[in-house]
């Protein structure tokens, strides 16, 4: 079972800037959609940000557009989410999902296969 890792989450005060990798040791992406997830307390997981297997295509979520970036480096096999302008709002436990059977850009939680654990994003003064 494929199970993909997240890094780079923390506290951080309102406005500050972070930035999530998510990557699998050992194993090429490179041919996989993948989607950055999360998920606040009380609440229902939702799609932040995706990417095509290229990097070419790219979609957000409302909330975090003009402010986050995706992006993804095949050679190391790895996509970062870049955060900037970080608000309260955006705690949340951050995951990355890989769909191993398509390479277009989407955030359709139900089709992909692969996840990671989950990093910790907190905004707070």
């Amino acid at each position: 079972q494929l199970q993909l890792v997240e890094s780079g989450g923390g506290l951080v005060p309102p406005g500050e800037s972070l930035r999530l990798s998510c990557t699998y040791p050992g194993f090429s992406l490179q041919y996989y959609a993948i989607a950055w997830f999360r998920q606040a307390p009380g609440r229902e997981r939702e799609g932040v940000s995706c990417i095509s297997s290229s990097g070419i295509h790219t979609n957000y979520a409302d909330s975090v557009k003009g402010r986050f970036s995706i992006s993804r480096d095949n050679a190391k096999s790895t996509v970062y989410l870049q955060m900037n302008s970080l608000k309260p709002e955006d705690t949340a436990v951050y995951y990355c999902a890989a769909d191993s059977k398509v390479d277009w850009a989407h955030m359709s939680q139900s089709d992909y296969d692969y996840w990671g654990q989950g990093t910790q994003v907190t905004v707070s003064s």
